[in-house]
């Protein structure tokens, strides 16, 4: 089952590398992971997302929560949220035709093209993991893709419910 842990932890050298050590001591994929600062400089918030065995998942859960740093850490997925991610994807656009298809792909996702060279459009999208491999899939089936790079996930509990301190 995939899991989207958010993590709000002290923001100090090595607090990373902690928590993906645990990680990895268990022999456990991180799909993706991203950190910032928060609206206090002190502290960062982590989101991993992750999938796999449930108990051994629970298990880095209580031990990522025993670490000095950690404040608190929450699993999303139990609860309602918002998760996006972006997306900056390159594709070819050699010809009329096949920039009008990637105009109209990028329209119909609710995308926008953010750089445009004589043969390569650059897109930018944001949403869940499905839209975006969705967009993926329809527009490697209308051009080439040359590049692409993704943001991993980010989530947000649904409603007042923080994750604060």
């Amino acid at each position: 089952m995939r899991r989207i842990l958010a993590i709000l932890l002290e923001n100090e050298p090595g607090s990373l590398s902690r928590i993906v050590g645990l990680f990895s001591q268990r022999a456990f994929n991180i799909e993706s992971l991203t950190v910032a600062p928060t609206e206090d400089a002190s502290l960062s918030r982590i989101t991993i997302a992750t999938s796999g065995d449930d108990r051994v998942l629970e298990q880095i859960v209580k031990q990522v929560n025993k670490l000095i740093d950690v404040i608190k850490i929450t699993d999303l997925t139990e609860r309602s949220h918002i998760e996006r991610e972006l997306l900056l994807i390159k594709v070819l656009a050699m010809n009329e035709k096949s920039r009008t298809e990637v105009k109209r792909i990028t329209d119909i996702f609710r995308g926008s093209i953010v750089d445009i060279g004589k043969q390569i459009y650059t897109v930018q999208l944001t949403g869940n993991a499905e839209k975006l491999n969705a967009f993926i899939e329809t527009m490697g089936n209308e051009t080439e893709i040359i590049e692409s790079v993704r943001s991993g996930c980010v989530g947000i509990a649904r409603g007042e419910k923080a994750l604060r301190v």
